[in-house]
């Protein structure tokens, strides 16, 4: 089991930026893959960005070169950097973890709460 909790949603204006932290606990050691969806009203969630164990990333194309991802296994954290915001980005933002047991090499999926994340024009 992985516990994931997200910090740092808040109001900022277009064009600003902010910083998501989430924090995991629990089975670290089996995580596969952490990273970012969000959700935006009226719409389904879709990936924002992804880091692997291996240190590979992979971005959604509407945020590529506006936001990177990084993550700091001493720290058990995941963080998104988020620059030139735009209203679209307007969104509930999720954390999220990929977990692989090594008993049955099968993949577990975890999410947290979520932060809301605003961006006014």
């Amino acid at each position: 089991q992985v516990e994931l909790v997200e910090s740092g949603g808040g109001l900022v204006q277009a064009g600003g930026s902010l910083r998501l932290s989430c924090a995991y606990s629990g089975s670290t050691s089996s995580i596969h893959a952490v990273g970012w969806y969000r959700q935006a009203p009226g719409k389904e969630r879709e990936l924002v960005a992804i880091i692997t164990s291996a240190g590979r990333r992979n971005y959604d194309d509407s945020v590529k070169g506006r936001f990177s991802i990084s993550r700091n296994n001493a720290k058990n954290t995941v963080a998104l950097q988020m620059n030139s915001l735009k209203a679209d980005d307007t969104a509930v933002y999720y954390c999220y973890a990929q977990v692989v047991y090594s008993s049955t090499g099968w993949p577990y999926d975890y999410w947290g709460q979520g932060t809301q994340v605003t961006v006014s024009s």
